[in-house]
């Protein structure tokens, strides 16, 4: 797919996500506890409603590249939310606008070529509430966690991004991990606001300017597509310091390498707060 801010990139890493007990990253290893595979039953005994085989072809598929306009808001968009629960699909799942409410996805086990894995940012019982990686940007949905359905696993990292400072700030915990300086998109064409989140880790085989891509679950609000994608915004390098303190991107985060070394450590699905 093609980045906001890349002319073409080429080729999936799906190296994340494979262990049972550990999500995998790029250049090094996050250990995360793993908690229960799904819940047993239903607090309120809301059921979610029957989707037929020929429904769920036709639901669209929650990647960075569909549309859901229907999907609720993410509760709490303007972001300063701390690390959390996340959860990966071992199939397609559906997607539901509201507890018990109607079907307007499905979330794949893959996205991008990496395992899925995305923030919960409400639960109900048996349902929760996550975050989707499709336009528009905040889109959420809610899935219902029968046994079996998904792996979930405690993510204790958060990104912090402040635009104004140009800064980058890991926590673990809560606790400082590194701080940078940062470049973001440049005035006709912003880094978007918002509570976001780490979708997939790319291998970058064409462009030199980064070894690796982290597109997030956010697009860019200017444009619409970009190289022929869908306007992902993303975390990655660039080839000299010209970034640095600077709005001169076309919506990506451009972070030093020492960031990157860091970043590409956490696992998918870590919440990125752009402020």
């Amino acid at each position: 797919m093609r980045m906001t801010c890349s002319s073409r990139v080429q080729k999936a890493s799906a190296r994340r996500g494979r262990l049972p007990v550990r999500l995998l990253a790029v250049a090094g290893v996050s250990t995360l506890a793993l908690l229960t595979g799904a819940c047993s039953g239903d607090e309120d005994g809301v059921k979610p409603a029957a989707v037929s085989q020929e429904d769920l072809t036709q639901l669209p598929e929650a990647t960075t590249f569909a549309t859901v306009a229907n999907a609720p808001l993410d509760p709490q968009a303007s972001g300063g939310a701390t690390g959390g629960r996340v959860i990966h699909p071992n199939a397609d799942v559906v997607v539901y606008d509201s507890v018990g409410g109607k079907a307007i996805a499905k979330l794949p086990a893959i996205q991008m070529g990496s395992p899925t894995w995305v923030p919960v940012v409400a639960e109900q019982g048996d349902w929760a509430q996550i975050l989707l990686p499709t336009r528009p940007n905040a889109a959420s949905g809610w899935v219902h966690l029968s046994e079996g359905v998904a792996e979930s696993a405690q993510n204790d990292y958060v990104v912090n991004v402040d635009r104004a400072a140009f800064s980058l700030e890991i926590l673990e915990n809560g606790s400082s991990k590194g701080k940078w300086t940062i470049g973001t998109g440049k005035a006709e064409h912003p880094t978007p606001a918002g509570r976001a989140y780490i979708i997939a880790s790319i291998e970058e085989t064409k462009n030199t300017y980064s070894p690796i891509v982290l597109p997030l679950s956010y697009h860019s609000d200017s444009l619409e597509t970009f190289g022929g994608g869908p306007g992902t915004v993303g975390l990655h390098t660039w080839p000299n310091n010209s970034f640095s303190g600077e709005a001169n991107s076309d919506g990506c985060i451009r972070v030093p390498s020492e960031a990157l070394d860091e970043l590409v450590k956490l696992p998918l699905g870590t919440i990125v707060n752009i402020t």
